[in-house]
């Protein structure tokens, strides 16, 4: 499970919400989703994802997303924005 590329990113994207408004405005290169997060409301971005071609990376743990992405608390999904 790839955290690295998250760390490393300098634009992101937290949390459901502000990922679907991301990848329906075309602005993103990547969505991670944490695997025990839950499946209900990680579906929609998986499946808008597929049908905007956005890969999707699939990690193990919400807490750990969420500290890659250099918060406290887990993150269900995250975004690596599209830079320029």
């Amino acid at each position: 499970m790839s955290y690295e590329k998250v760390e490393r990113a300098k634009d992101l994207t937290i949390g459901i919400k502000q990922t679907i408004k991301a990848v329906e405005n075309q602005q993103v290169e990547a969505v991670y989703i944490a695997l025990d997060a839950d499946k209900r409301l990680t579906q929609k971005v998986e499946l808008l994802c597929k049908e905007k071609g956005v890969p999707v990376i699939h990690v193990d743990s919400m807490r750990r997303l969420g500290k890659a992405c250099g918060i406290e608390v887990g993150a269900a999904t995250a975004a690596i924005k599209k830079s320029g």
